[in-house]
Parts: structure tokens; sequence; C-alpha cells
């Protein structure tokens, strides 16, 4: 004879809880079935911190009612009445905190060279060099990191084609980003990026101590320093608070560029920084209907530059439509085939060589 729905409840308020109740007197018997000579139901605990301690009762519920005549087979199923308790949260990581007093020029943990590349102005395609020299590097079998140090206008996870927020697991160490064979980190992958950046000048510092000292890098044979335009706090910092290998600096052939790149170079003098050379960027436009060249912004300016103060002229990177759309598509030039990224793959070999990178 089939087992009725009154036993198995009066089964099962037999069942005595911590305190006197038992699960049918306290309504958490629910979704109650019975098919023939199988049994299913649920009990439901009324928080789902009560329900991880009755798992004890759940399987005594389950054999109570597996000893009842007419059933075979028995389900029962613990849930918890109410959500779950919320994950904790992750390690809050505070950037752009005031800068932490050191005594001098430090190292970045595991990292055998520090690059960076800088311009005296905007607009020279600085941001553009830095992260196709990175990804170039990194294809001739260097281990490179690049560091967006522009915290105003940071255009490396665009360039690089990352968005998502780098890692804390504790609330300090901050876990890198990896594309095109690069470690990268921008102050742009912890803001909003339709959010404008106004900081003071120790918050820029903080940040930027933040972002070579917190971050885990790992063993770099180059880090690469995308500084911001001009000569600022950023730079400053950079040059006073790290050891750096060198800097680059990066003009187009124009006497205007070339006016604000002399004081980018003076600067780097002043703080006692080595000047390793100078790029020509946009040195000259080859037509890609009919084959002509023309340099829209003059040509051999910076070179010339370099021979006058005595510096390596590093080479001459043309103005390219593509490399244009591969920088706004996230895939740099340099990652791919063709003149531009045999262009920058020669000036990769030009900092091995040189024993830049």
């Amino acid at each position: 004879m089939p087992v009725t729905r009154d036993e198995i409840l009066g089964a099962l308020s037999r069942l005595t809880l911590p305190g006197g109740d038992n699960i049918v007197s306290r309504d958490m018997v629910r979704a109650l079935t019975i098919e023939g000579t199988t049994v299913r139901f649920v009990i439901e605990a009324p928080t789902p911190a009560e329900a991880a301690k009755m798992e004890g009762v759940r399987q005594a519920a389950e054999q109570i009612i597996a000893a009842l005549p007419g059933v075979d087979t028995v389900s029962v199923i613990l849930t918890a009445h109410g959500p779950a308790p919320k994950a904790p949260e992750p390690p809050s990581l505070k950037v752009g905190r005031h800068p932490t007093p050191q005594a001098g020029p430090a190292r970045v943990a595991g990292v055998d060279r520090i690059l960076a590349i800088g311009s005296g102005k905007g607009g020279v395609g600085k941001s553009t060099v830095s992260s196709n020299l990175a990804v170039a590097l990194a294809r001739e079998g260097r281990r490179v990191g690049l560091l967006d140090a522009d915290i105003y206008g940071p255009s490396q996870p665009r360039m690089m084609g990352v968005s998502k927020r780098p890692a804390s697991p504790d609330g300090k160490i901050i876990i890198p980003l990896q594309a095109h064979g690069v470690t990268m980190m921008s102050i742009g992958l912890m803001m909003d990026p339709d959010k404008a950046v106004v900081w003071r000048g120790p918050m820029l510092m903080g940040a930027l101590q933040q972002m070579l000292g917190q971050v885990q890098w790992g063993e770099l044979d180059v880090l690469i320093v995308d500084l911001p335009p001009g000569t600022g706090d950023v730079q400053l910092t950079l040059c006073q608070k790290t050891q750096l290998t060198g800097a680059v600096v990066v003009s187009t052939p124009q006497d205007v560029a070339l006016l604000d790149a002399r004081k980018a170079l003076d600067m780097f003098n002043t703080l006692n920084t080595p000047v390793l050379g100078l790029i020509e960027n946009m040195s000259t436009f080859i037509c890609p209907s009919c084959g002509t060249e023309t340099q829209i912004f003059g040509h051999g300016g910076v070179a010339a530059e370099a021979g006058k103060i005595g510096v390596p002229f590093l080479g001459a990177l043309p103005i390219d439509l593509d490399t244009r759309l591969a920088g706004d598509a996230g895939t740099p030039i340099a990652a791919g085939d063709g003149p531009m990224a045999d262009a920058y793959r020669q000036l990769a070999r030009r900092f091995i060589d040189g024993g830049m990178a």
C-alpha cells in the first residue's frame, strides 16, 4: 500500500531539532511529492547559516522516511530561505595616494633595464612608438614590460587592446595584464575611462610610485615607461626616485616640435638621466595610391639635432595610416607583418644591439 503524506509528516515530526522543535512544526518541509514508492521533499532552513549546520538532519530525515513501508527511494534536498551570504569584497587598493618617502633612486624588483620614452610636446606619436617598440622587442625574444605613466591621458589600454581591471589579491600587490607578449600596466586600467584625473602633484607622484613598486612585474629584461609630454611632476619623480637606464626622446622633424624636444633633452640632462638617443617619428609620408613620398613635417631635423648634441639617432619612422588604425584597434602594427612591422623590428634590434634592451 502506498505511503501517505500524513504518514511522512508524522514520521518527520519525530525528528527533534535543538530547542525541542521539529522540521514539521517549524514549517521546514517543502515540495513534498509521492510518486509510487518514491518520496521527494525539500528541507528549507530559515537562513543559509542554519542550513550549513543541518546536513545531519537531512540524512536523518532521509533514513526515517526510507524505513517506512511502501517507500523504496527517498530524495531529500537541503536548502535555505533568502540569499546566500555575499562573497567578501576584494581588497581595496587606493590609487593616487601621497608618495612614500624614500632615500634615493630605487630599483624595480626583477627589472634589468628601465627606459623612459619622452617628448617635449604631445601629438608626436610617443605612445605609439612606446607600444610598438615594446611589442617588437617582445617578438625579438625580450621579456618586456610597458608602463603607461601618462596619468592625465593614458592611451596604452586602447593601443594594446586591454580593458580589464588589474587584480589586487591583498590590496597592496597589483597584478599587471598581458597583451601581445608584453606585461603592461596603466593608470587608465584603474580609473573610470570617462572621468578626468584631477590630481595635484603629490597624488601623481604617489600613483607613479605605486605602479613601479607595487606592480608584480616579474622578471623583465626591459621596462618601457611611456611618459606624459612635457617636463612635469611625473618626469621629475621618475628620474629622481627610480634607477633609470636612460631616456629616449621622440619628436617629429618640424622646428616647433624640436623646440620642445630640446627642453625635454635639457630636463633629462639636468636630472642626470642619460639620453640614449632620439627617434624621428612621422618622418615622411608615402602615398599608398601613387607611391609619392612627401615630407609633411619636414625631414631630417631630429637626426641633425642628434648629431649636434652628440647622442645616437635611433631611426626614422614614417607617418602611416595603418599604424594609426592598428593602434585604435588595439593591436599594434608591430604585432603583425609588413613594412611598418619591419621598421619597428629594425628599431628593436638597434636597442638590443646597443645594449639598451
